[in-house]
């Protein structure tokens, strides 16, 4: 399954934040790493599409600590998720393997 770059860009997000994967760590994450603002929401929208493709899976977790605390979502790749990642990482290789540019190692 192909996926758009901001997709690709959410799920290795995702993976990155392992167990800390709600929707505002991964916004700040993606935010610090690619040097971009991004909403809130267009993060929110995504999650949901992806959960929809079946390329995320998520649950509630509790609420948190404080008076009217609010659970929030949790999500993690699921198979086909990681299927997806490692089928758009091969592709790119592919398309850089050959080009004679020299891979950043910072």
């Amino acid at each position: 399954m192909s996926v758009a770059e901001f997709e690709l860009r959410i799920l290795l997000t995702v993976l990155r934040c392992g167990e800390r994967a709600v929707a505002s760590a991964i916004h700040e994450d993606l935010q610090a790493r690619t040097g971009r603002r991004t909403s809130l929401g267009a993060v929110y929208v995504t999650l949901d599409r992806l959960e929809r493709k079946g390329l995320l899976d998520s649950t509630l977790g509790d609420p948190r600590p404080e008076r009217g605390g609010r659970s929030r979502r949790h999500y993690r790749l699921s198979p086909r998720g990681r299927a997806a990642v490692r089928e758009e990482r091969r592709m790119m290789h592919a398309l850089w393997r050959g080009l004679g540019v020299a891979e950043d190692r910072s």
